[in-house]
This record gives C-alpha cells, sequence and structure tokens, in this order.
C-alpha cells in the first residue's frame, strides 16, 4: 500500500481536540496546522468550544463543510474510536493519532482502518512536521534542514531535532510512528527514498518487526545518493529489561541490527549525540574514500590523544613519506613532528597561516584519506581580539579548501573554543567544527565507515531441498549435501548393529546419541573408542538412554585443527540470518562470533572471520599451521545459502567444525525445522511521561 500523501502534504487538515491552552496536545497541533493555511485548508474541531484561536470549530468531523485529507486526533481515549468512526463515516482515509493509552481498543480500531483501506499514523504518536511543505503537526517547534528522523519514540526524536537545531543542522521531515497500528517506519522510509530535500535519516526503533523491509528500504536510501543512521536499544540486559517492560516489545539482537545495517550501507549509531555529530558532518562532506587520516595539531598531547582515538575508531594514521615529511619541515620549526601525527611546535603562534599550508601540502599529497585540524585555532581572536582578522583570514583559506581538487580530502576541525566568531566562521564555510576531539575524531570515523560501499548480497543460488526429519544422522545428510565434509559414519540401534558398524570404521570411534540435541549435556557422546571399549561404552549409554538411533564416527585426530563453530537462523525480525565463531565446548564461553544476515558469498564471509578475536588462530599461532580458510569459507558461504533457500529449517549449528592445514571436517550439527518465533506486537516506545501526558488529554477537549 504506497504512502498516502496526506502525511506529506495534505490538501485540508482536521484538527479534533484542538484548544487554546499552551500546555495542551491540542493546541501545539491547532497552532502548527494554522501555520501552513495560506498552503491548505484548516478546520478545528471540539464540541466544547464555538472558536479557537480566533477560528470558528466545528463539533464534529461529520460537520466539516468538505471531507479533511487527514484528520489528527487528540481527544482522550475513549473517544478515539467514535472520532474516527465519524471521519471514516466522512470518507476520510488518512489519520495521524497522538492519543496513547487505547488498550483493548487498537485492534478495533486497526479493523475499522483495515476495512475502510484508511491508513494512520500512531496512536501514541508525537507527530509529524515537514519542512518543504508547511506541515508542522506536533509538539514544539523545527528547524529546516536536510535530515529526516523517523523514530518509535517521539521523545527521542524531538530530542535529536534539539540537539541538530542546537548543532546548526535542520530537519526536513518528522515522522513519530509511535505503536505503528498501520503505517510503519518501512513504510515511512520508503517515501524518503525519493525525497529531494532530505540527504540523511535518522531511524530510532526499539523493535525491527518488518525487518526485512526496513532493510530493503535502507538499501534504497543508499542507492538514492543518501545515508542512513540507525539507533536502538539493546546493548546492555539493562536495556533489554527495559524495552519489554516498558513498551512490551522485543529488542531485537544488536549483532543482527548491526548486520543488518551492513547488508543495506546503514550505520547503527550508539546515542543520539552520536547520531547528530555524524549527521552534522555528512550534512557537509562526503565519505572519506579510505581510512587514512592525518593528525594536525599545535599541542603534542591533543595530537597524541587524537591519533589513539583515531584507532578507536577505526581509523588509520600513516607515518608520511619522506618526501611529505620533507615538505613539513620546510615548512615548521626544527622542533616539529612531521610524521603523523603533526605538531605544529608554536609555528601557529608566529603565523596563524602554517594552519593552512600545512593542511594544503597533505591534502594534495594523496597519502590520506581525510585530515583532523585539532587545537587552539579558534581561540586566537576569541581571547587577543588583536587576532580576529588574522584567524579569519586563515579560516577562510581553510574553507577554500572544500572548493578546490583537495576537497576529496575532507577536513575536521576540533577546537578549544565552543562558540568563537571563528567557530561561526568555520561553519559558514560548511567545515565540520567540534569542541571536544573524540566528538570529532568519532563522527569521522562513523562517516568513513559509511564511506564503504554495503556488502554484496548475492542472491540465493540454491533450490529449496526436503526439510530434514530430527536427529544427528538426517542432519549429517543435509549438511553433506551442502558439499560440508563430515567423518565417516554408520547407525546402528542395538549391540549387533554397532559392532557391525564400528568393523567398517577407522578407530578411535566417536559414539553419539543421535536424537539428543545437546549431546555434552547429556553424556550422549564419547569419545577416542577402541575395539576393547567401544562395546562396554554402548551398553552403558543404551542402557541409561535407551533404544534409538546411535551414531558412530570415525574421530577426527588430525593435529593442528582450530574448533570453529557456523550457525544459521531465521531471525524473527531480519529472516535468514549466518553465524561464525569460535566453536567447540567453550564456545558461549568466548561468545566470539560474527553475524551476517543471509545468504553471504565469498568476500563477506571471509570479512566475517577477520572480525573474530580468534582470526590470529587460523593463521597460525605459536608455531601451529596456518589452516584451509577457503574450506572454511566454502561451509560458511554453504550453510547461508542452506537457511536462506530452504524456508522449512529454522535453525542449522556445525559445532565444532573442525579447520586444519588439509581442509575442513564438521564433527557435530543440529538441523531444526518449524515455525520460526512468533513476532510479538510492536507497541510505541516513548518516555512514561509522554504517554501518561497523551493518556490524560484533557476532557474539555473532546471532539
Amino acid at each position: 500500500m504506497s504512502f498516502p500523501r496526506a502525511f506529506v502534504d495534505p490538501a485540508s487538515i482536521a484538527v479534533v481536540g484542538a484548544t487554546e491552552d499552551r500546555a495542551k496536545w491540542g493546541y501545539w497541533l491547532a497552532t502548527g496546522a494554522l501555520a501552513g493555511a495560506d498552503r491548505r485548508q484548516v478546520w478545528l474541531v471540539n464540541r466544547r468550544a464555538t472558536q479557537v484561536l480566533g477560528q470558528p470549530c466545528h463539533l464534529t468531523v461529520g460537520d466539516l463543510p468538505r471531507t479533511p485529507d487527514l484528520v489528527v486526533v487528540c481527544v482522550p481515549p475513549r473517544h478515539v474510536l467514535p472520532v474516527v468512526r465519524d471521519a471514516l463515516a466522512k470518507g476520510c482515509h488518512a489519520f495521524l493519532s497522538i492519543t496513547a493509552g487505547l488498550g483493548a481498543d487498537e485492534a478495533e480500531l486497526a479493523a475499522l482502518l483495515r476495512r475502510a483501506g484508511a491508513r494512520m499514523i500512531g496512536p501514541n504518536s508525537l507527530g509529524l512536521f515537514n519542512a518543504a511543505t508547511q506541515l508542522r503537526l506536533a509538539w514544539g517547534n523545527f528547524t529546516p534542514g536536510s535530515l529526516a528522523i523517523v523514530s518509535q519514540s517521539g521523545q527521542l526524536g524531538s530530542e535529536i531535532a534539539g540537539l541538530g537545531a542546537r548543532a546548526g543542522l535542520g530537519v526536513s521531515r518528522f515522522y513519530s510512528v509511535g505503536n505503528q497500528l498501520d503505517v510503519g517506519a518501512a513504510d515511512v522510509l520508503e517515501s524518503l527514498v525519493a525525497d529531494e530535500h532530505t540527504t540523511t535519516v535518522a531511524l530510532y526503533l526499539e523493535s525491527f518487526a518488518d525487518g526485512t523491509r526496513i532493510v530493503a528500504a535502507l538499501e534504497a536510501l543508499r542507492r538514492a545518493g543518501k545515508h542512513a543512521l540507525v539507533l536502538t536499544t539493546g546493548a546492555s540486559e539493562g536495556s533489554r529489561r527495559l524495552a519489554r517492560s516498558h513498551t512490551g516489545s522485543m529488542t531485537s539482537a544488536l549483532d543482527v541490527v548491526d548486520a543488518a545495517c551492513r547488508a543495506s550501507g546503514a550505520l547503527r549509531v550508539a546515542s543520539p549525540r552520536e547520531l547528530v555529530d555524524t549527521a552534522r558532518v555528512l550534512d557537509t562532506i562526503a565519505p572519506p574514500g579510505g581510512r587514512r587520516v592525518a593528525i594536525i595539531s599545535d599541542s603534542g598531547g591533543q595530537g597524541g590523544i587524537a591519533v589513539d582515538l583515531a584507532t578507536v575508531n577505526g581509523l588509520r594514521a600513516p607515518v608520511f613519506t619522506d618526501g611529505l615529511q620533507a615538505g613539513l619541515r620546510a615548512l615548521l620549526p626544527a622542533a616539529a613532528a612531521v610524521s603523523n601525527p603533526v605538531d605544529l611546535a608554536g609555528a601557529g603562534e608566529a603565523d596563524l597561516q602554517i594552519y593552512a599550508r600545512v593542511a594544503e601540502l597533505v591534502a594534495a599529497s594523496g597519502e590520506v584519506d581525510s585530515i583532523v585540524l585539532s587545537g587552539y585555532l579558534g581561540c586566537y581572536g576569541e581571547d587577543s581580539p588583536s587576532l580576529v582578522e588574522a584567524e579569519s583570514a586563515v579560516i577562510d583559506r581553510i574553507g577554500r579548501l572544500r572548493r578546490t581538487d583537495t576537497a576529496r580530502v575532507p577536513l575536521i576541525v576540533h577546537s578549544m573554543s565552543a562558540a568563537s566568531p571563528a567557530i561561526a566562521r568555520l561553519r559558514e564555510h560548511r567545515v565540520p567544527v567540534f569542541d571536544t576531539a573524540d566528538a570529532a575524531v568519532g563522527a569521522l570515523g562513523h562517516v568513513t565507515r559509511l564511506g564503504g560501499q554495503p556488502r554484496p548480497t548475492p542472491a540465493t543460488v540454491r533450490t529449496e531441498t526436503a526439510v530434514p526429519t530430527p536427529g544427528y544422522w538426517a542432519a549429517r545428510t543435509f549438511l553433506t549435501a551442502l558439499g560440508v565434509a563430515m567423518p565417516e559414519a554408520r547407525r546402528a540401534t542395538d549391540a549387533a548393529g554397532f559392532t557391525e558398524a564400528c568393523a567398517s570404521l577407522r578407530p578411535p570411534l566417536v559414539l553419539k546419541a543421535g536424537w539428543i540435541e545437546h549431546k555434552s549435556e547429556h553424556q550422549a557422546v564419547r569419545t577416542g573408542l577402541g575395539p576393547d571399549t567401544a562395546a562396554p561404552v554402548f551398553r552403558e549409554m543404551y542402557e541409561r538412554l535407551g533404544p534409538g538411533e546411535y551414531v558412530v564416527e570415525e574421530q577426527d585426530t588430525r593435529p593442528g585443527v582450530v574448533e570453529m563453530l557456523i550457525g544459521a537462523r531465521r531471525d524473527r525480525d531480519f529472516g535468514p540470518t549466518v553465524a561464525v565463531g569460535h566453536g567447540g565446548v567453550h564456545a558461549e564461553l568466548w561468545r566470539d562470533v560474527s553475524v551476517e544476515l543471509a545468504p553471504v558469498d565469498r568476500r563477506t564471509a571471509a570479512g566475517m572471520l577477520d572480525r573474530l578475536r580468534s582470526r590470529r588462530l587460523l593463521d597460525g599461532w605459536r608455531g601451529q599451521p596456518a589452516v584451509d580458510l577457503d574450506a572454511l569459507i566454502d561451509a560458511i558461504v554453504a550453510v547461508s545459502e542452506a537457511i536462506a533457500a530452504t524456508t522449512g529449517v529454522t535453525d542449522i549449528e556445525v559445532n565444532p567444525i573442525r579447520v586444519g592445514p588439509e581442509g575442513a571436517l564438521a564433527v557435530d550439527a543440529l538441523v531444526v525445522s518449524g515455525t520460526t518465533e512468533a513476532v510479538p506486537e510492536t507497541t510505541g516506545v516513548n518516555s512514561h511521561r509522554e504517554t501518561t501526558e497523551k493518556q490524560e488529554i484533557s476532557r474539555e477537549h473532546v471532539h
């Protein structure tokens, strides 16, 4: 269903619950609607007033002279259904519902909308805003700009808008999706793809129902040349408990959210401040083409801290070539450091133009992808008024860097001043400037990560195969058909069959109770069995666990192996995912796992391995040989394709897969079939104060 024009540029609006009380939502909605009255017809509705804000009031939507394009509902919860019924009877098809606390009425409201083919943002929405169409239906005011905000929490979205305004970053559109009873985040994201006024999208969600559609929308935004920044909760167990108790919605695991961001070309940030800082930089510069950064400072201490921060944020400060260092020595005092970071060693105090000269030389060298200029610049004129003109001149020169051939090397300034005239002049030149080094370098790190292309998402190359029956033998059959190597094995259901199976295999052997999923926890696996020990071990296990399908395998005794795991599951929000990590019985202890949306290609699988802390074990550690990475990568790709192609399979676990110099051998596996976990109902996320206020909308302003 398409996104209604009424949520972008309605020809007419009816505000139900309009009031002159500045402490009420109805006031902000009415004044906001009237601010665009030269563009559209605005009607105010209030059963107990004949006039509001100098405008005549109507008793109900049904009394309006014409059918409004958009009906804004701001009445106590018990009156929402009657208002919507009245508006639907009038022929209305688009609603914005501010009211929260509908309880069981939400189900009836959803059914009403569905039967009428109508759409609603909310309930429990903070409202919406569109700068280009003079549409303001929300609490507060917004500064126009290029940042679109889509937020499940209206108050947090409002915080992002406020932080942006104080940093000089305005809003193109604002949508508080609230409870997402009908219109969800995916609908809004899709509507922003073609919005010429939006360059960056901020998305805040606590739950990711319809996650595959959200990923597709984020991909579409990226293809349209827009950047997407994602903020969510779930970084700690405490925040997950808060989300469950406060909103009733489950928080998606952050590793899967990060995988979704990598697949779509979006970027997850950790806080509203990080989001705004990153958006500020994106509003002024293009993402750098690589991770190489030059640190130029007038303080050795500040330069050293900036370099450390660069490393933490995934940037790299390479040592300059001899030629570039020679060029810098020609400009700077003998005591200056010129290898990277660059310490001006007092040169700026002697000649302010040195800041620009050094930046120009480094930018033109081709040796870095970005520059951080850190220190006292911005404070000279503030502390010594006689230097205002000279400082302005060097800032103008730095500003010209953006308009020259070296503009492909973006420059970010960290200044010890927060609000001097020099800082204002830097912003006039659209040079990103921050008053702390961690904010400057952190934002640059985020923007640099956005500069890379989203990871390729290959089409599923495997056709759907038959869903295996439960048990280890069926899992073996399923995986070997994918090309995943496993040890030679036989099945047995009694002592005679076990003896016969052992005779055809090479010891040492492994015995498993094939129907038990977590074998180590139930003592359902025994290793190192030989001719003298195999039969007694089978008898003991059979007597303890009972009849069933037992599997006996040749034990992998190759030297120099590393135990890894490959897992795949059908995530309740984002669909098929694949994971790889350090495996074996201690896998949950180390929790060293890398996740991507499935399927993955070989390059992405290799990148998953590179993110692991245990990656060095695969290259050989303390004299051990390097393992066969190609075999491990092949297995990752095969499992990822299987979970994507076989819709009846919900989980695949290969743990461990033993990887040695001569190949990879999966020695235990689990394949689970069935339906995926039900997705809990998505609920709106606003602060307790915000929601309570909406639930207590004054009875004096009932429609």
